[in-house]
Parts: structure tokens; C-alpha cells; sequence
């Protein structure tokens, strides 16, 4: 099976689970009411997706991210097949600081059980972090890249690389300095090591980052050693639009990037005026519908005009 994707791919990410739980406001253990209304939500916004397929979208650039926990009793997964988007499903445990499957060792039977185009991963990597556990998280995303390729599915490999205390204070404690000083770098060296543990994604889902140089840099890098076809993405992180905004347009006229995997700065608002009963259903998914299509027009704007 040939590493990489071909074609362009814009993703709406809503794979988040014990965050997405905060937001209605749960303490403690939710009721079964309570799991509902979170696969409610899930669907809500799902139905965003389909509000912006009626407008036009193209299925096959379009994808959907979405976990088993809280998509899957709503039927998300087999819906976004029928509709022929491309769907991406989680393997990592919710909220860890380490990678681990969420299934365990019966991961695969999971993902044969949905059948997602790509399997993502969220992993939290920092070169200069704790060596044990970077070398625990890669020889785990090792046998899953292995397993994966070994049986013609696609890996998603999001890629976030969280500033050690040393690294903060060297920009004065200034997350925004240490986004662009610091972190491109780190990220390089993260997707080197990886590469170099035997672990190869088809799509990198990268934090957005500044300079479009950067962007050339990170491109290169995860096509190094013969990796021609494989392809980057950016992610949103919950950023406000205009900072999304940005991100994209840098990254949009790269080689090697084709696309977006966005969530909370498509959906956070949309959900939350649902939650709080100030947007009727239908709404909130139009709300959700225009958000992820004002990205999709920045994010082809860009590509257009500097191609």
C-alpha cells in the first residue's frame, strides 16, 4: 500500500469526548440521559455537515471525525459513509498526557467494526520531554502504524508538541513566542524521531504555525526519505477565526498541505447556543454549516491565489 493520500481533504473534527462532556456542564458521573444528550449533541452537529453537503460541498474533499463513544449510539460513523464523506475515527484514550489505544489491545476489531477511511491518533510529543515516554508512546504507535498499513488502512497522526517549563522560560513564559520560536522546530525533531521509530503517517494533522516558511519546513520533513505522497493538514485548536485564519492562508499555497482538520472553531459557539436553548436545532446546525464553509473559502482563497 502506497503511504500518503492524494486529493485534497477538509475535516470537521468533533472526536473530542471528556472536553465535549464539559460543556454541558456535567459534574461527576453522568446519567444515561445525560450520555444521550452528549450523542445528541454529536449528531447536531454532524448535521452541520449535511447542511453544508446541500449547499454544495463536495463529499469527497469533505470528511468527518467523530469517536465511537458518543457517535457511534447516534449512527454518525455509518451515516457520514452513506453520505460518501471521508470518515476519520479516534484510537487514543480521551484527555491522556501519554498515548494509549483506548481499547486496549482489541483495538482492531474496533476500527474493523467501523471502517473509517483513517484512524487518528492525538499525541503530545515534545522532544526535549520525558525519553521514557517517548519511547513508550512510539513503540505503541509503531504496532499500530504496522497493523494499519499491514492491512491497507490510512493513518491520521495528529501531532501536538506542548512547551516544557525550560522551554517556556526561555521565551519569558509567552505561549505566542514559544508558538513561533520555538515550537516549529520541536515539531520538526518530533516527526523525525517518530519517523526514525518506525512510525509513518499518511496525514500529519499539524498545529497551525506563523510563517509559511515553517510550513515548508514541516511539509519537507514529513515527506523526507522517499515519503512523496504524504500530506499535512492543519488543525484549528480552538482558536479564534482570525488566528485560524492565518494559519491557513500560510499553509494553503504549500506543497504537501491539502487541507484542514478544524472543531471547536467551527462548532464550539453553534453547540453552546443549542446547550443554552438560544438556537433552535435546525439553526445551530446552519450556524455550524456556515462556520465550516467561511474556512473552507479562506483556506481554497489562498491556494488559488498564490498557486
Amino acid at each position: 500500500m502506497k503511504l500518503g493520500y492524494d486529493g485534497n481533504l477538509y475535516i470537521l473534527a468533533f472526536d473530542h469526548r471528556g472536553s465535549f462532556v464539559k460543556r454541558f456542564g456535567i459534574e461527576g458521573d453522568p446519567t444515561a440521559e445525560d450520555v444521550q444528550r452528549f450523542a445528541d449533541g454529536k449528531h447536531l452537529i454532524f448535521e452541520g455537515i449535511e447542511v453544508a453537503l446541500g449547499r454544495g460541498t463536495d463529499p469527497a474533499v469533505t470528511g468527518a471525525l467523530v469517536d465511537e463513544q458518543f457517535g457511534g449510539p447516534t449512527h454518525v460513523p455509518e451515516e457520514a459513509k452513506a453520505r460518501g464523506i471521508r470518515l476519520a475515527m479516534p484510537v487514543e484514550k480521551s484527555g491522556q498526557k501519554e498515548f494509549d489505544f483506548e481499547y486496549g489491545d482489541d483495538f482492531a476489531s474496533h476500527i474493523e467494526r467501523y471502517n473509517p477511511d483513517f484512524s487518528k491518533v492525538l499525541v503530545r510529543y515534545n522532544a526535549d520531554g520525558d525519553t521514557e515516554m517517548n519511547r513508550r508512546q512510539a513503540s505503541r504507535l509503531r504496532h499500530l502504524s504496522d497493523w494499519l498499513h499491514d492491512n491497507d488502512r490510512k493513518f491520521l497522526f495528529e501531532l501536538l508538541v506542548p512547551a516544557e517549563e525550560d522551554q517556556l522560560a526561555a521565551v519569558d513564559g509567552d505561549s505566542d513566542r514559544y508558538d513561533a520560536e520555538l515550537r516549529p522546530e520541536l515539531m520538526i525533531r518530533a516527526i523525525g524521531e517518530l519517523q526514525e521509530a518506525g512510525v509513518e503517517s499518511d496525514i500529519w494533522k499539524i498545529e497551525g504555525v506563523d510563517e509559511r516558511a515553517d510550513c515548508e519546513r514541516i511539509a519537507a520533513k514529513c515527506r523526507e526519505g522517499g515519503r512523496d505522497g504524504v500530506v499535512c493538514i492543519v488543525l484549528g485548536r480552538g482558536a479564534d477565526s482570525d488566528k485560524v485564519d492565518h494559519w491557513l492562508r500560510q499553509a494553503a499555497p504549500v506543497e504537501g498541505y491539502v487541507g484542514f482538520a478544524i472543531g471547536r472553531s467551527i462548532w464550539g459557539d453553534p453547540l453552546k447556543g443549542w446547550i443554552d436553548g438560544d438556537l433552535s436545532r435546525g439553526d445551530a446546525a446552519s450556524a455550524v454549516a456556515d462556520d465550516y464553509l467561511r474556512f473552507l473559502d479562506v483556506y481554497r482563497a489562498a491556494a488559488e491565489v498564490t498557486a
